[in-house]
């Protein structure tokens, strides 16, 4: 199924995309009840800039961010955080220097060999 959503991503233009994007910050908008006013002045943009994207213009990824800080949406963002995994590869690699065995060591100068 999410597949099916990542199809209708990929089929939309960019300019389909930036709609959606701001059909979704006008409904989160609503649900908070709030005019573009309102949201425009704790965003620290300007109304019109609000207006843009929710008639589906492009507006700058800062005024985006900004806009969706004060929706309480940034966590929308997750998906972007980058995180190292491991590859199966190097996770054997890894254990293979995994120590095996515990040694204790021997200070003991009369087992050592003279040659």
């Amino acid at each position: 199924m999410m597949e099916n959503n990542n199809m209708e991503w990929i089929a939309m233009s960019d300019k389909a995309i930036v709609a959606q994007i701001g059909a979704f910050i006008k409904e989160q908008r609503l649900q908070n009840n709030k005019t573009q006013s309102q949201i425009a002045e704790e965003a620290g943009v300007n109304r019109s800039t609000l207006s843009q994207i929710e008639n589906g213009e492009a507006i700058s990824m800062l005024s985006l961010i900004q806009i969706m800080r004060v929706l309480g949406i940034l966590h929308l963002f997750e998906t972007f955080k980058v995180t190292h995994e491991v590859s199966p590869l190097e996770l054997a690699k890894m254990d293979q220097q995994k120590r095996q065995r515990a040694s204790t060591k021997n200070n003991d100068d009369t087992s050592k060999s003279d040659w």
